[in-house]
């Protein structure tokens, strides 16, 4: 066990700590996926729009959001705006900013997917039976959508975990912000520290996503 450089998260409360900057990033992934999925649906419907305009803008934004890497939009949010604008936001905030900004975008795309999935028939034998477009859309199209949703929004909550890694860039301490400093602290009484510490932090990034990402899996067999 000390070869592997465990023993340092049993020092003192180190192992809590770690916990802690783990409750860290769940909290922001949480939080970001709740107001991406909400925000998503509303994208997604409007990603299907007829309108010219509207779909401009929205692919516009998707692209932004596929090509410009999460670390860059969390320097603009947090280094630049707050210079730029001179307001002053948390680098949690930022954070969920950024995250919100992009589940959004992905979770739009995915809606977007699995409205055009559904066959036209179905819009069409709807209207035939007389019920109008919010009918249409209440009643036939939005409960297969969700369907067809809740193992891709499932998913998004796994990707989103895993990059929240990214906040510590902003100063935030989260799980691997807290094995940096534990590192640090035990650098010359535990050389094999680094090792150790990052091992614990795989494990504990695989018992949150792992059963997340089956949930998915048996979720998308079963409603295949």
């Amino acid at each position: 066990m000390q070869s592997l450089g465990i023993d340092v998260l049993f020092k003192g409360t180190n192992m809590l700590r770690l916990l802690q900057g783990l409750w860290v990033s769940v909290a922001i992934s949480l939080i970001s996926v709740a107001f991406s999925i909400v925000l998503g649906f509303i994208v997604g419907v409007l990603m299907t729009s007829e309108n010219k305009i509207i779909k401009a803008i929205l692919r516009v934004y998707l692209e932004i959001v596929r090509i410009m890497p999460q670390m860059v939009l969390l320097f603009i949010v947090y280094f630049g705006t707050t210079r730029v604008f001179g307001w002053n936001l948390s680098a949690e905030v930022s954070a969920i900013i950024v995250f919100i900004f992009w589940g959004t975008a992905e979770m739009g795309d995915l809606v977007r997917g699995s409205l055009k999935s559904i066959p036209v028939i179905q819009y069409e034998s709807a209207k035939a039976l007389g019920l109008n477009n919010f009918q249409v859309y209440f009643h036939i199209i939005v409960p297969q959508t969700i369907r067809r949703l809740i193992p891709l929004s499932i998913n998004l909550i796994t990707r989103m975990v895993k990059t929240t890694s990214l906040v510590m860039m902003i100063g935030i301490v989260e799980v691997l912000k807290v094995a940096q400093q534990i590192i640090e602290a035990n650098r010359k009484a535990s050389p094999n520290a680094a090792f150790g510490v990052f091992l614990v932090v795989f494990i504990l990034y695989f018992l949150i996503c792992w059963p997340v990402s089956r949930l998915a899996k048996i979720l998308e067999k079963r409603w295949a």
